[in-house]
């Protein structure tokens, strides 16, 4: 094991889903599900969190992800579920695999991989698609769909057995149709799906990831952890601190507006103070009074304005206080994706705001 690789102990744990909430930036799931399936995989063995220098560049890595609208009832992925996705690929003819990667960081999102690779005794790289959660599946690989010809494979398993519910499912074909179909698996699924998808080179993942994202994720959670008893505004002054953002705003929410369909969740809390933020899963747009302030991918989240923990967009509710932080996307470690103008349109027709005009990358 070289210096620069981490092995992932159970007090680690909770420091990374409190850095990879923020990195989500209103989304990448749940803490409390990231939590519950990095202890899981724990339990199943080591989780060797390793350096991308430090890997052989020809090393088949495949991505661990999940898919779906964070704010559904009937939501259900179980470890088992993400370990079913490599053997799903496994059976189509991905083979040779030597580590995992995460599709993001988030909550929830950045402990995809750890069950697999703690079954198979693997390695997860420091080297997510992205550095921060992004609502679609397109944004997190890594520009692949520039490459012509490229073949995708793609698995989703996820849905409650007990209800109906549970569906498994693989596929191979462009980027953007296996992951339009995977993103209809959640949906059927009743909101959630794990996934495994794209077999690329660890080379690949050096130039078109986002190589050192998770150790940012547990300084930014180490960080916020130390300041506990201090406050909710030194947790998220000592953040921005580290991103080089700002805290933006503290008031309490006015309104909160969501739609979920099509597998996603999207909508618009509204501050006391004039404040207004949209959402497609991850915040895309923060205004005061009609003036853009931030726009995705710059780092735009909430933290509960009592505790100073991170709240997405789905667990912010009306009449909450929340703290509002910002980071501009070029103090972000960020993926391929997020430097592709074409995969930000749809965010345009969701949320009915440009986007493309902000963009700084």
């Amino acid at each position: 094991m070289s210096n620069s690789d981490i092995l992932i102990t159970e007090d680690m744990v909770d420091a990374i889903a409190l850095g990879g909430c923020l990195l989500g930036g209103g989304g990448g799931g749940s803490m409390a599900e990231g939590i519950k399936l990095a202890k899981a995989a724990l339990k199943h063995g080591q989780v060797l969190l390793k350096d991308i220098n430090t890997i052989d560049p020809e090393s088949v890595v495949l991505t661990s992800s999940a898919v779906g609208a964070p704010s559904s009832s009937e939501a259900f992925v179980t470890d088992q579920d993400h370990q079913r996705t490599v053997e799903l690929c496994q059976a189509v003819g991905v083979s040779g695999i030597n580590a995992f990667i995460t599709n993001e960081c988030g909550g929830g999102s950045i402990f995809n991989g750890w069950v697999p690779a703690a079954i198979l005794g693997l390695p997860l790289l420091d080297a997510p698609c992205n550095g921060r959660a992004h609502p679609t599946g397109l944004m997190g690989s890594m520009g692949l769909h520039r490459i012509k010809d490229y073949v995708s494979v793609q698995s989703a398993v996820g849905g409650n057995p007990k209800t109906g519910k549970h569906l498994e499912a693989v596929f191979k074909g462009t980027l953007d149709s296996a992951s339009s179909l995977v993103r209809q698996c959640a949906v059927y699924a009743g909101g959630l799906v794990a996934v495994a998808r794209n077999p690329v080179k660890a080379s690949f993942v050096k130039d078109h990831g986002a190589p050192g994202a998770i150790k940012l994720a547990l300084k930014l959670g180490e960080a916020m952890m130390k300041l506990k008893s201090s406050g909710p505004e030194a947790i998220a002054s000592a953040s921005m601190d580290i991103l080089g953002g700002n805290v933006i705003t503290a008031s309490r929410v006015r309104d909160k507006k969501l739609v979920s369909e099509g597998g996603f969740d999207h909508g618009k809390i509204v501050l006391e103070d004039g404040h207004e933020i949209t959402f497609w899963n991850e915040y895309m747009t923060l205004e005061c009074n009609g003036k853009r302030i931030s726009t995705f991918p710059d780092l735009i989240m909430t933290l509960d304005g009592e505790s100073g923990v991170p709240a997405t967009s789905a667990e912010v509710r009306k009449d909450q206080m929340v703290i509002v932080v910002s980071a501009s996307a070029k103090n972000l470690i960020l993926g391929e994706g997020m430097r592709c103008k074409e995969l930000f349109e749809p965010i345009e027709k969701v949320i009915g705001k440009e986007i493309i005009s902000y963009l700084t990358l």
